[in-house]
């Protein structure tokens, strides 16, 4: 299993709940939910943590009083953190209020973010 089918029942559930018009992609054996065409939040199996992990959008405003929470990490791909987005470690998903909180920040943000460029296909 690439992510884990529970917490995207639950962050799918969240969005209907919200009336919130979604799309999945399935990506680097992860899943990233969109809204608006820009990614929203997604799940990761983080093998150097050891478990699945939420990746949220939340923006650099948000990152800076976030990131101090002791159930956040950097978003690191590449050797260097990604502005404006965070892992949240299951202690922080764990209720559905917390993953409320998460998801909704979330959605707080994607009306500024931008959207990725689209790809050329070959």
């Amino acid at each position: 299993m690439a992510y884990d089918e529970f917490l995207a029942d639950r962050i799918r559930q969240h969005l209907k709940d919200q009336h919130i018009v979604f799309s999945e992609l399935k990506m680097m054996g992860g899943l990233c939910f969109k809204v608006d065409n820009k990614m929203l939040c997604g799940i990761h199996l983080d093998k150097t943590y050891g478990d699945h992990l939420l990746m949220a959008r939340i923006g650099e405003t948000a990152y800076t009083n976030e990131i101090e929470k002791p159930e956040c990490l950097p978003m690191d791909f590449t050797g260097r953190p990604m502005k404006g987005y965070v892992f949240v470690t299951p202690d922080g998903f764990d209720s559905d209020a917390d993953l409320s909180y998460w998801i909704d920040l979330c959605l707080a943000f994607n009306p500024l973010a931008k959207a990725s460029k689209p790809r050329k296909k070959s």
